[in-house]
């Protein structure tokens, strides 16, 4: 259970937002359930065909992961593209909504990952630890009464 939650919460102690990935727009490269690890970078060194992620919009949670076409410096914004979408986004991105470039993909983990951080998945984890506890303990004194009736 340790084991499972180290990869969703070392990484966040270095600066990396985790997230998954909900929708196609970046198939093939980054498949939907995919983990992704975003680091924090200034906007100004991203280069053409970098992924990033950035928010859906000033008044949006949503976050989205797209690749760079053109990095304007001197506006501000990006231009992005999702790999499987057709077109370039309708709008570019300002700088000010940009999270950060995804350093690390992980396909398939993602569900497991949503599973573990969602609120019923903390609640489950911690049942599970506890019963382990419980079970722990109740062996150790099953333990102990059979070996005073052995002695």
């Amino acid at each position: 259970m340790v084991a499972a939650c180290l990869p969703l919460t070392v990484p966040r102690v270095f600066g990396y937002h985790i997230y998954t990935v909900v929708s196609g727009s970046m198939e093939p490269a980054i498949p939907i359930g995919s983990l992704i690890y975003i680091e924090k970078t200034q906007p100004e060194d991203m280069k053409e065909k970098d992924i990033i992620a950035f928010y859906g919009g000033r008044d949006s949670a949503a976050i989205i992961t797209h690749r760079v076409v053109e990095n304007r410096v001197l506006m501000g914004e990006f231009i992005t593209k999702g790999d499987a979408n057709a077109a370039e986004d309708k709008n570019p991105i300002p700088y000010e909504d940009f999270i950060g470039k995804v350093r690390l993909s992980i396909p398939m983990v993602g569900g497991a990952a949503q599973v573990f951080t969602s609120t019923p998945g903390k609640i489950t984890a911690g049942s599970l630890i506890l019963l382990a506890v419980v079970l722990q303990a109740l062996g150790s004194v099953l333990e102990r009464r059979n070996a005073q009736k052995n002695s």
